[in-house]
């Protein structure tokens, strides 16, 4: 994304020339790897999800030191310019303005497993009334995309349903259970192990059938005790 910004930057002349440009490019670099460092090693990863605003904080905080740093060396250095504190605090403002604009574009756009609950006193999951005539009163293990259907797997077999993933997600509400990749749905009941592949999680439900779980999903899910 830095790349691409500055290419655009270079191009539309809005940098001003080659070395502001590669300028803006490495600062922006530096500050991307300081934030997902500090997002990983310093930042509890459950504020992200619980308490958002301290996270988006604290991590621009991080990151506005030692990149304000950087830019007043750079000024000094190569365009000569004097050392002061209000070229200090402008400076630190100015980054730490846009550090917090990018920390929080970056969590909206952060992809989370869509989670379904069931509660005491709640009415059955809509989306049991769409089980096909075979499968009536089976438990439901898993759902899984498969282009424009959904293969059920139950207690009682598989069978395919004309539907989209996320319209049967919402009826899913009332059941326990969550999205563990873009194309499956699983009920926490169905889960009997759960291990390590190639560096990916795999979730193994009932009857045998193994689950991905999507690297976005993972932390989430680990995090509410899925494994």
């Amino acid at each position: 994304m830095c790349v691409a910004v500055s290419v655009v930057m270079g191009v539309a002349g809005m940098a001003g020339g080659l070395e502001p440009t590669l300028e803006w490019l490495g600062e922006a670099i530096l500050g991307a790897i300081i934030g997902l460092a500090s997002a990983r090693w310093v930042v509890p990863y459950a504020w992200m999800s619980r308490q958002p605003v301290a996270g988006v904080v604290t991590i621009a905080l991080i990151v506005t030191l030692p990149l304000t740093a950087s830019v007043t060396t750079l000024a000094v250095v190569l365009h000569h310019a004097q050392l002061t504190a209000p070229r200090l605090l402008s400076g630190a403002g100015s980054v730490f303005a846009t550090s917090l604009a990018m920390v929080a574009l970056a969590l909206l756009v952060r992809r989370r497993p869509t989670q379904t609950h069931a509660a005491q006193g709640q009415p059955p999951a809509r989306f049991l009334a769409r089980l096909p005539a075979r499968l009536k009163g089976a438990e439901l293990y898993a759902v899984e995309a498969e282009d424009h259907y959904l293969r059920l797997h139950t207690s009682l077999g598989q069978d395919l349903i004309l539907m989209r993933l996320t319209d049967a997600i919402a009826e899913l509400e009332g059941l326990e259970g969550a999205q563990t990749h873009r194309s499956w749905w699983v009920a926490r009941d169905a889960v009997v192990a759960a291990e390590r592949l190639d560096g990916r999680a795999v979730l193994t439900i009932k009857g045998g059938v193994e689950v991905p779980v999507s690297r976005g999903f993972a932390r989430e899910l680990r995090l509410a005790g899925w494994f």
